[in-house]
Parts: C-alpha cells; structure tokens; sequence
C-alpha cells in the first residue's frame, strides 16, 4: 500500500475523529477511493471500530433523480435511524465524473436537499469528517497529472497541523470578539456585515482534511453590499461561473451569473435561508497555492474568502444568537489577493491577501 495513503487514514483516524474502540463508524465514499478506504478500515480496526460502508455512485444519483417526482421526496427514514446510532462519519470524494448530474433539474435536487436536511442534521452530531482521495478525475479538473495531483494532495493533507492551527489562531483573536467586517476587492466586492456575538472558529483539522481556514457566521439580517465571486464552483454536476450577489438587509435581492445562473436561482430558492449568508470563512492555508476546482482545497486558498448561501454552522452560533437555517449551504470564493482588503471593527487586518501578523504586510 502507498503509504501516503495510510497515512492520510491515519491523520482521519487519529486527529480528525479520534475514533475509539467500539465506535460505530459509517463511511461513504466513491470506488475511485477504494484504496483509502481499505487503508481506512485497516486503521479502523486496529482501533477496535465497527465500519460499514455505502459507495457513492453519481450515475445512480442521477436515474434516480430524473425518474423521481418531485412531491415524492421525503427524508428517508432508514438512513435517519442508521445515522442516530452512528458515533463517526467519514465523507471521501473524488469520484470519477463532477459533472454527472448537470442534467438533473435545479428543482429536483433542491428538493433532495430538504428531504435530506434531517439526516444531515444528524450527522454534524457526529464526528464527520470530509476529505478527497486523489484520482485522475480529480487531476483532470484541476488541470494538472495525476502524479503531480497525488503530490498537491498528500502535501496539503500530511503536514504540521500544530503549526497551522497556531497560525491561525492569530486570526480567530482578532475575529472573536468583533463586532464587523468590511470586505472590499476590486470595484465589484464592497460587503459589509456584523459577527458581534459569534465565535470565531479554527479549522485545523477536526472536520475537513485538509484543514486550513478561520470562519465565523454573519447577524443574519446585517449583511449589506454585493459580492462577485472571482473563481468558479461545482453544485449539482454544473459550473457556476461569475456569480453576483447583492444583499440588503441580510437578504440577497438580486443575483446574476455569467455561467448557469438557473443553477444558482434554484440554490437560492431552496428555502428562506438560502437568501442569508450562513458562514464567513477566510483562507489560509498556504500550501494550498493553486484552484482546482474542489472546494474542500479551493476555500482554504490562501489570498482568499468565501462566503456561504445558506445554514450557518453550529459551532459558530451561541444559543442566544440567531441562527440561519437552511438545508444548502453553498460555498463561493473572492479573491483577494489585488486590490483587496478585510477590515474588522475600522482596521484593516489582510491587505492583498497579507495579514496584519505577517512580514510584508502593508497597513
């Protein structure tokens, strides 16, 4: 076995759930990753876990979507009460086509969405973790060799997590007790919006593998301003390209996309709390150097932000803030690394995608 690969099983194991003997383990993932999941399971049982395991198949997905009507999708109960006696979730992409359900109608998957809000309520009681296994798929979208794909994988997975998360947590002090934060790039972002009362969180390898950002959750109703997210994103096997949003009062009022703009409309249209940012997130790994068209890289990004159309994340949201429900939540990233800049609370803490705590930074 590549040992790259067990190790990769090894960091998920180990550091991002902490698997115990006899936790009750569901993994799901694409047959391009069989051989993280043997390493996987190999981890799994010299920890004393008990996996069982569900193959993604996007080809299955999407008869079943096509032959489906709509009023017909209703959260599946079975896979509820599987998911309520699970103790740790592992997610793995990379499977062999991104764009297999492009032809599945908006509506249709967004009525998936729903239905299935409820089982993934239940899995972010879990441990779940998200992570990709490297394919030639995956090297393909990102526009590199499939060699030099493993190496920008493994490179971005297998690194000092202490470090970074040390790094990082330099952003969470100053984002934790903020009360804004005013994102500008170019002449086409200009948002605004208030975090007072959210915590700040670091994401140094808990949930998503690789790990690499700092995120908080907007006030729901504060968000003002429009946003134009620079890099493209997948959703629903379709490329969103150029999308445009403009918000007041929380809301988004308008939207455009120079690519797909009926994908991002049924998005928005999901429910009421797809119309509501549900997390700001900041970039910052930097090994993470290039776009490759996976979101779980691409919003790490250094010399980048995403925002997310939809639920907000719990850890972000005390009990006695308000919290924005909704079952999308939809990552889009601006680039900030020209003509950019994050202020919080009136002083600029990343100007062209350099913060305030690193050499070369210009106030």
């Amino acid at each position: 076995m590549d040992t790259r690969v067990r190790r990769h099983a090894e960091v998920l194991v180990d550091q991002c759930a902490d698997v115990r003997r006899g936790d009750m383990v569901t993994i799901r993932a694409s047959r391009q990753a069989e051989a993280l999941v043997v390493a996987l399971y190999e981890a799994l049982g010299q920890r004393g876990a008990r996996p069982s395991l569900s193959w993604s198949l996007p080809r299955a997905t999407r008869a079943y979507a096509r032959a489906m009507d709509e009023a017909d999708y209703t959260t599946k109960d079975h896979e509820l009460a599987a998911m309520e006696e699970t103790d740790v979730v592992f997610l793995i992409g990379g499977g062999p086509n991104a764009f297999e359900t492009s032809d599945v109608p908006p509506e249709m998957s967004q009525a998936g969405s729903r239905a299935h809000k409820p089982i993934s309520e239940q899995r972010l009681d879990t441990r779940w973790v998200i992570t990709t296994h490297p394919t030639a798929a995956g090297a393909q979208r990102a526009g590199m060799s499939t060699a030099a794909y493993e190496e920008f994988v493994y490179d971005a997975v297998n690194k000092d997590w202490a470090a970074q998360s040390e790094f990082q947590s330099q952003l969470v002090e100053i984002l934790d007790p903020a009360e804004t934060v005013h994102i500008v790039s170019g002449d086409t972002t200009d948002i605004t919006m208030r975090v007072d009362g959210m915590r700040a969180c670091n994401d140094d390898g808990d949930h998503n593998m690789p790990a690499g950002e700092v995120f908080t959750a907007p006030v729901p109703d504060s968000v003002a301003g429009e946003v134009y997210f620079d890099k493209p994103l997948m959703r629903q096997g379709n490329e969103i390209r150029g999308a445009a949003l403009t918000f007041e009062d929380g809301d988004v009022v308008s939207f455009s996309a120079e690519q797909n703009e009926d994908v991002l409309a049924g998005i928005l249209n999901t429910d009421a709390g797809a119309r509501r940012l549900g997390e700001l997130g900041i970039g910052m790994n930097r090994g993470i150097d290039r776009f490759t068209y996976n979101m779980l890289f691409d919003e790490k990004m250094g010399d980048t932000v995403h925002l997310a159309v939809g639920g907000a994340i719990d850890e972000c949201v005390p009990e006695d803030c308000e919290f924005n429900d909704s079952a999308v939540h939809t990552d889009m990233i601006v680039d900030m690394s020209e003509d950019s800049f994050i202020e919080i609370d009136g002083e600029i803490v990343q100007r062209n995608g350099t913060f305030v705590f690193e050499d070369g930074f210009e106030a």
